[in-house]
This record gives structure tokens, sequence and C-alpha cells, in this order.
């Protein structure tokens, strides 16, 4: 049976207003083809969760690219969530600062949750493509120039001011585009964290705005259970490839780790500009 079989059967569920196959019809296909997507599936969030433990951040642009291969758009971003979740909280709780971070950084990952949902609400209203254009672009320029010089550090007083408005700007783009990191990525990098530290930073960041972009698929039936399990089953491989990357970034010094991760920055910059 065709590779792109799956790819009907998950992305049927999508559709509300399409006719459904008959249900012992649709069994038999994934039966025939679940192995194959399992195996695929598997294969691309190891990868995915290898790229995010060595620089905090990525899983969900590699696995959406490589998935959009295999499956249809709509059916990459709902198996994105449960693997997408889980090793952000991982990455959030990892680290032993989660309180100090919090306490710190309250505002921002506030923001950050609320305006999520007034992004998406305006996304029917806006013509989103452009600004992911925009995004890749910033991404690509803010990664150059930090390769080139050193970083701008932000005040005390200054964090305490840009913290609630990047976080609330990263919420809405978050709504609006999918898009995680703009500009909050940016501004956790700005504040001087330690390497630990930022990539502990950017999981809660993360970790907080899956749970909000899961939240509002549930609400749009966007989530089916067939997806919902097979998200799931992503889980392990995901975390696998996380803690190998993980334990590679540990054998990184500070300066190498900043290069790696613009380097990242800059790449998912100019992934967002051409696809």
């Amino acid at each position: 049976m065709p590779l792109s079989s799956p790819a009907f059967v998950f992305s049927v569920d999508l559709q509300r207003d399409w006719p459904k196959p008959p249900r012992n019809r649709q069994s038999k296909i994934m039966i025939m083809a679940g192995p194959d997507l399992l195996i695929m599936v598997g294969v691309v969030f190891c990868l995915a969760g290898f790229v995010k433990g060595m620089v905090g951040l990525g899983l969900p642009t590699v696995s959406l690219g490589l998935l959009s291969i295999i499956v249809d758009l709509p059916t990459a971003m709902a198996l994105l969530v449960m693997p997408s979740l889980a090793t952000n909280v991982w990455q959030a709780l990892a680290g032993g600062k989660i309180g100090v971070l919090w306490r710190r950084l309250w505002r921002f990952l506030l923001m950050a949750v609320v305006m999520v949902h007034l992004g998406a609400q305006l996304s029917t209203l806006v013509e989103t493509q452009f600004l992911h254009r925009c995004l890749g672009t910033l991404l690509l320029f803010y990664a150059i120039f930090g390769l080139m010089t050193k970083p701008p550090q932000l005040s005390p007083r200054l964090e305490m001011i840009l913290g609630p408005v990047c976080g609330a700007i990263n919420g809405l783009l978050t709504g609006l585009t999918g898009t995680l990191f703009v500009p909050g990525v940016m501004f956790l990098q700005s504040i001087g964290l330690p390497r630990d530290a930022l990539v502990q930073a950017m999981g809660m960041l993360f970790a907080a705005s899956t749970a909000s972009l899961g939240l509002a698929l549930y609400r749009h039936d966007l989530m089916p259970l067939s997806l919902g399990i097979l998200s799931a089953a992503a889980l392990l491989p995901a975390l696998i490839g996380m803690q190998i990357g993980l334990g590679l970034r540990q054998r990184l010094s500070q300066d190498f780790f900043r290069q790696l991760f613009l380097i990242a920055l800059g790449g998912l910059g100019g992934y967002i500009l051409v696809m």
C-alpha cells in the first residue's frame, strides 16, 4: 500500500465536513499501513528530539518539516502536540532552577500564555504567510548579528519593563503563526542567563505556549483520538533523542554552545523563509 494512505486516514478526521470512511475500511487501512507510519514518525521525532536536547529548541520546526513529507500539514501539527509538550515540560523541570527562574520571569511567561488565545482568534483575519517571512528574516539577522558581535545585555530595570512586552508579543505571534520563540528567546538570551538556565527558561516558555496551543486544538476538535494515540506513541523516540542530545550538550563549553545556539536560530530562520 502506498505510504500516502496513513496521511488520508489521520487527516480525514480533521475535516469535519468530509464524509468519513466506514469503520471497517478505516481500521483495515490503519492496520496495514500503521507500522510503516509508526517507524517513520519515530525516526523523525528521535532526530528532532536530538536537536532539541543539543540547543534547547527546534523540535517543532525539524519534525514539522520532515513530517510534512509523509502526511498533510494539519496532521503533522496535531502529531507535534504530545512530544512537544512532554519534551518542553522535561526541559523546564530539568536543571533545578525552576523556582528562581519563575520568580524572575513570571510576568514574561504569564503574558506569553494569555496572548496565545488572542493571536489564535486573530489568525483568521491576518495574512500569516507574511508574518512567517518577517519572523524568519528577524531570526536570521539576529543570528548573524550575534555571531559577529556579542549580543547586548539588558539592565535589571529594562528587563522588568521589556519582559511583559516581549512575552505579550511572543504569545500573540505564537497564536498567529505557531512560532514559539520570537521574540521570547531573544529576550531570554539578552538577560544574561548561563547556558543551562537559558535552556531551562526556554523550556518553561515553550511548555506553557504548547499547552495553550494544545488546548486550542482540543477546543476546535482538531485532535481526534487516532492522532492523539499516535502523537503519544511519538513521545518515547523524542525523549530518547533529547536525552542523547542533552548528554552531548553537557560536554560543550559556554562559548561554543552560544555559537551553536545562534547557528541553530539562523537555521530555523532560513527554514521559515524558504518553507
